[in-house]
């Protein structure tokens, strides 16, 4: 007896499915950081090595809050979903802290995450100055009157950025010896441009077209 055909099924391409920052990514940085050594040996020019991982916690919120913008360029979020999804990772990032030394280290770690967050949401309205060098000596004249007036002004900075603007190493060289709350928010602005750039391909080819 012949034996049936079969008829072959085409399978449809494979969508990517984005697994965004959770709690459980940022418990295990926690953990991390709990467990590292701050003390510094005196035998190496490199920074302790709790200070390395506070720095790569603190680029790995940058890089994977950005992929959620890259995203929505790349026409795979509406403005709104992208909104939610970055809700949500703030909820986690800017959490009330732990107790103790631990919370110490991750209130350094949100301060400048402020911007970020402020920048990215600024970013997706629109709705933003692009005149660095005006935008900077405003920010600088705020901070020690009005930090919220400060923080709008960096995340306009950080909107115009993620934009394609180019900052903010050159304004803060002079001030990193003793940083102010906005120098730290320019920082994080200069993090923003790096990560930005790292991620120029993210995305570039994936699933089917939308």
């Amino acid at each position: 007896m012949a034996k049936k055909a079969t008829k072959k099924v085409e399978e449809e391409p494979l969508k990517l499915f984005y697994i965004f920052y959770n709690q459980e990514r940022w418990d295990n940085w926690l953990k991390t950081l709990s467990e590292a050594s701050f003390d510094d040996d005196g035998k190496s020019d490199e920074m302790p090595e709790g200070f390395r991982i506070l720095d790569g916690f603190s680029v790995d919120i940058t890089i994977e809050v950005l992929k959620i913008i890259k995203l929505y360029q790349n026409k795979r979020f509406t403005r709104d979903e992208a909104l939610d999804k970055l809700a949500a990772v703030e909820a986690i990032v800017m959490c009330t802290p732990p107790e103790g030394n631990l919370g110490e280290l991750v209130q350094i770690l949100q301060l400048p995450k402020l911007v970020l967050f402020a920048g990215t949401r600024k970013y997706l309205s629109g709705e933003f100055d692009k005149d660095i060098k005006t935008l900077v000596k405003k920010g600088k004249d705020q901070i020690d009157k009005d930090m919220e007036l400060a923080l709008e002004t960096a995340s306009n900075i950080a909107a115009a950025v993620i934009d394609g603007a180019a900052c903010c190493g050159k304004y803060v060289k002079d001030d990193l010896e003793n940083p102010t709350l906005f120098d730290e928010w320019l920082i994080e602005c200069e993090r923003i441009n790096e990560s930005m750039t790292s991620l120029k391909n993210f995305d570039e080819s994936t699933g089917e077209d939308d």
